[in-house]
C-alpha cells in the first residue's frame, strides 16, 4: 500500500479513537487493548504528571478508515520501560545532547511482549509502514529517538530492515506441554528438581495458608485496596516509588472483566498476600505482587506454582512471568528472548548505541545458551526416579 494513501494522525488520549476500532487492529493481548491503555490514562498513571504523555499514533486510510495503531508515548524519563536506556541518555547529555523527550513505543510499567504495531484484521498493511510512520511522528514532534520495545519477533525483523538498531532481551516463560495436572509437569522435571519443588508447595501449605483464585467481579472494592497495599509493600521495599495509583486497580478490574485473574493468599479469613496476572488468548501473563506476611517460599507459590495451577486447569499454552528472575528456571521457566528496536537520529550516538547493542548482543546469545543448561526438564532417556 503506497505511504503517500496513508495519513497519520497522533493522539493525546486513547479516547479519541473509538474502542471497537482500536481493539480491532489488536491481538487479544489485554495490555494492548483499549480498556487497559485508557485505564491508566483516566487512573493518571499515565499522563503529563507522570512523564507518560500519550501520543498514540494511527494511520488511515484515503477514506480515513483505520488501518494500523501504535501505543506511543513522549517521554520525559527512562522509567517504567524495563528495557534500560538510562547510559545512552547519560552519555548523549554529557556531550551537550538533550535525550529527553523521547518517543516510547510500548506498554507503560508492564514488561509484557507482544505486538506494538497493530494492524487492523483483514488488511495488507506491512510493520514497514507503521515504521515509516513512528519515524514520520518522531521527527514531527522534534524527539531525539523512538523506542519501540517488547515487540515481536517479526516486527523487530521489520525495524531492522528500515534501519533501526535492534537490541536483545531475556525472560522466563512456562510452556505447557499437555499437562493434565500439576503432578503431570512435576513428572516431566528431573527427580532432583522435583523434589525441591514438592518442597516448597509443602513448606507453604504447612503454613496454614489458604489461597483462592478470583477472576473479574469476584475481585471486591475492599480487595482491590488491600491488593494496593500488597503492590505498595512491593515497590516501597524494592523501588522506592509506585507507578500504579490506587485508583488503577478498580477501574482495570471493571473493564477488563474475567481477564483479571488475581490469586489470593488468606490468613484465616485476612487476605495477606495477593499475585495479580491478567489473560489473553492462550497466555497468562503474571503482573504485580506483594505480600504483608513473611512466608518462606510463598511468593514462588502465588506468581509461580498458582499460575501454573490455573494455566493447566484453563488450557492456557504459557504463562510469562514477568521481568528477570533467573530462579524462575528451576520452577520449570525457561528462557526466551526479547526484542526491542531503537530509532535514534544523532549520527554520532547512533553510532556509539549500534557499536554498544551489537557487543551487548553477542553476550546476550551466550547468557541465554548457558542458561538454557540449567533447565530442570529431564533430558531425553532420563529416568523418572
Amino acid at each position: 500500500m503506497p505511504a503517500t494513501e496513508l495519513t497519520l494522525t497522533l493522539h493525546g488520549g486513547i479516547s479519541e479513537i473509538p474502542a471497537a476500532e482500536w481493539d480491532d487492529c489488536g491481538d487479544g493481548n489485554p495490555f494492548t487493548s483499549h480498556a487497559f491503555l485508557l485505564t491508566l490514562e483516566e487512573s493518571g498513571c499515565t499522563g503529563p504528571r507522570t512523564g507518560w504523555l500519550p501520543r498514540h499514533v494511527a494511520l488511515r486510510d484515503a477514506d480515513g478508515a483505520l488501518l494500523g495503531v501504535a501505543p506511543a508515548y513522549a517521554k520525559s524519563h527512562s522509567y517504567g520501560e524495563y528495557v534500560f536506556d538510562h547510559g545512552w541518555a547519560r552519555a548523549f547529555e554529557a556531550a551537550g545532547g538533550s535525550y529527553y523527550p523521547k518517543f516510547q513505543v510500548s506498554v507503560p510499567f508492564s514488561p509484557v511482549p507482544g505486538a506494538r504495531l497493530l494492524a487492523r484484521r483483514g488488511t495488507d498493511l506491512p510493520p514497514a509502514a507503521l515504521a515509516a510512520a513512528l519515524a514520520r511522528a518522531t521527527e514531527s514532534l522534534d524527539l531525539s529517538s523512538c523506542h519501540v520495545t517488547f515487540c515481536t519477533e517479526e516486527e523487530w525483523t521489520a525495524l531492522g530492515e528500515a534501519g533501526w538498531l535492534q537490541r536483545v532481551g531475556v525472560q522466563f516463560h512456562w510452556h505447557n506441554h499437555g499437562y493434565a495436572t500439576f503432578d503431570d509437569f512435576l513428572g516431566a522435571v528431573s527427580s532432583r528438581k522435583r523434589k525441591a519443588l514438592k518442597r516448597e508447595r509443602r513448606d507453604v501449605a504447612a503454613s496454614g495458608l489458604t489461597f483462592r483464585t478470583l477472576r473479574g467481579p469476584e475481585i471486591t472494592p475492599d480487595l482491590w485496596k488491600t491488593f494496593h497495599r500488597f503492590y505498595r509493600s512491593t515497590t516501597d521495599r524494592k523501588w522506592g516509588s509506585a507507578y500504579l495509583n490506587a485508583r488503577f486497580w478498580p477501574l482495570m478490574g471493571e473493564r477488563l472483566g474475567d481477564r483479571v485473574v488475581l490469586m489470593v493468599a488468606y490468613k484465616d479469613s485476612t487476605p495477606v498476600a495477593g499475585a495479580l496476572n491478567l489473560m489473553g488468548d492462550g497466555v497468562l501473563y503474571g503482573r504485580n505482587w506483594g505480600a504483608l506476611v513473611d512466608v518462606p517460599f510463598l511468593h514462588f507459590e502465588l506468581c509461580y506454582y498458582q499460575a501454573l495451577d490455573f494455566a493447566i486447569a484453563n488450557g492456557l499454552a504459557r504463562v510469562e512471568a514477568g521481568a528477570q528472575g533467573e530462579h524462575k528456571i528451576q520452577r520449570g521457566y525457561l528462557p526466551v528472548k526479547t526484542w526491542s528496536a531503537h530509532l535514534i537520529s544523532h549520527p554520532s550516538l547512533r553510532r556509539a548505541v549500534g557499536d554498544a547493542l551489537r557487543r551487548e548482543c553477542a553476550a546476550m546469545e551466550h547468557e541465554i545458551e548457558a542458561l538454557s543448561t540449567l533447565s530442570p526438564y529431564r533430558r531425553e532417556g532420563e529416568e523418572a526416579g
